[in-house]
């Protein structure tokens, strides 16, 4: 049984979560007072994209849906710090486009070689070694790590081709896919044969060569779902030359310029810039022509239309050189396949900051934790003045500065919160 092609996939991404640091002092036969040696927890695993020109579908996704990266390991005493979560590399089809499933923002598109992070783990939490100095020699605390970034993400693959073969099923792509390539794409005499896009290297001379990919058949009402046209319409989005592939042969009865009609005005539906996109019509199948007028309608009908035609038998292999010099002349002529640029902004996480904080008071040190405000400081970027402006802005918005206040605190005092210490002035 025939498998249907994937090329669109929704996965969860979960990076590691950073280790806890750790509370330790050193214990030694005859060494007093050792002091603080806790280590720091480790930082989480991060989760990353890698292109694979091995892999040709999205297939491994529809079994695997959930992708979580190590966590850190906890620090321990000697000031061991603990191991970094190693890092979960998802290998992907070249040519796939990463979205964020809830606002369908393109996050990455995976078209070059340059692995890329899609969620950062979480920074390990520090020992209390660290937190030692010259007036505070016996820190009793500890921080926890900082949870790793999810991610719900669209997984889409726009295959990287600069010519893409359209047409009705049947009229004999994958057989000229085949005889200008490489490529052995599966060809029977039947409708809907290709069930997923064959590619191929089309060599036309020293230094010159370009991918074509066999798009499967395109039915009227394509753009609308019907048939399986519509999975597949998006694969010619960046092909730079479409070859409009005819069956001239009137062998099913069929209208040759009408399908040519047809499967342009798909294209027109489903995007109006690909109509718009160059077009060499080939018109095959001229080794079993019963009537040279159903060619000579189509030429017309073209032609009149500015498209190029060229007469061709793929099955004898009559005409395909003259095609293939004339669709590399073309290209030379093209922009290079499209690349998406990135749309997504990461924006700030919805922060309940009316929910409860633990402060305690460790050896003059004011320690803050709790939920949300870990959430805050692992989504601030602290080098940029506009995130710290925000993060100062959601502290104020809780009433935490009003409740150290409260509490007496003066400034210059130490304030501690997971991975950020501060002297506190109001």
């Amino acid at each position: 049984m025939a498998t249907t092609f994937i090329d669109k996939a929704r996965i969860t991404v979960r990076a590691g979560d950073g280790g806890n640091g750790c509370v330790s002092f050193h214990r030694e036969k005859y060494i007093a007072a050792g002091g603080p040696d806790g280590g720091d927890g480790g930082s989480g695993g991060h989760i990353i994209l890698q292109v694979d020109d091995n892999l040709s579908t999205l297939m491994d996704f529809r079994y695997k849906r959930k992708y979580a990266a190590e966590p850190g390991v906890d620090g321990q005493g000697k000031r061991k710090s603990g191991k970094d979560g190693k890092s979960l590399t998802i290998r992907v089809p070249r040519g796939t486009l990463v979205r964020d499933a809830e606002t369908n923002e393109i996050i990455q598109d995976m078209s070059g070689d340059e692995p890329f992070i899609l969620c950062r783990g979480g920074k390990g939490g520090w020992g209390n070694a660290h937190f030692a100095t010259p007036t505070r020699q016996a820190p009793r605390f500890a921080k926890s790590g900082l949870p790793g970034e999810g991610h719900d993400v669209v997984l889409e693959l726009k295959l990287l081709a600069d010519v893409g073969l359209i047409g009705f099923p049947n009229v004999g792509k994958s057989t000229l896919l085949s005889v200008v390539s490489r490529a052995q794409p599966k060809i029977a005499n039947y409708h809907f044969t290709t069930l997923f896009p064959n590619l191929g290297v089309v060599y036309v001379e020293d230094g010159v060569s370009f991918v074509m990919a066999d798009i499967p058949g395109i039915i009227e009402g394509a753009s609308e779902g019907a048939g399986l046209g519509h999975d597949f319409l998006r694969h010619i989005d960046r092909c730079r030359l479409l070859v409009h592939v005819v069956d001239v042969s009137g062998s099913e009865g069929r209208d040759p310029a009408a399908d040519f009609d047809a499967i342009n005005q798909e294209l027109k539906q489903y995007s109006p810039e690909l109509a718009r996109r160059p077009q060499i019509v080939a018109a095959n199948k001229t080794d079993i022509m019963a009537d040279d007028s159903l060619l000579e309608a189509l030429r017309k009908h073209v032609e009149a239309l500015g498209y190029p035609l060229f007469t061709l038998s793929a099955a004898a292999h009559q005409g395909t050189r003259e095609l293939v010099f004339a669709v590399a002349d073309k290209l030379k002529e093209l922009p290079p396949v499209a690349v998406y640029e990135p749309e997504y902004v990461k924006r700030p996480p919805v922060v309940d900051t009316q929910a409860p904080l633990n402060i305690t008071v460790e050896d003059g040190v004011y320690l803050i934790e709790g939920p949300w405000l870990q959430r805050l400081i692992s989504n601030t970027n602290f080098g940029d003045y506009e995130s710290r402006m925000w993060f100062d802005k959601m502290l104020r918005e809780s009433g935490l500065f009003d409740r150290l206040d409260a509490m007496g605190i003066k400034d210059g005092d130490l304030v501690s919160m997971y991975n950020l210490e501060f002297e506190y002035q109001h």
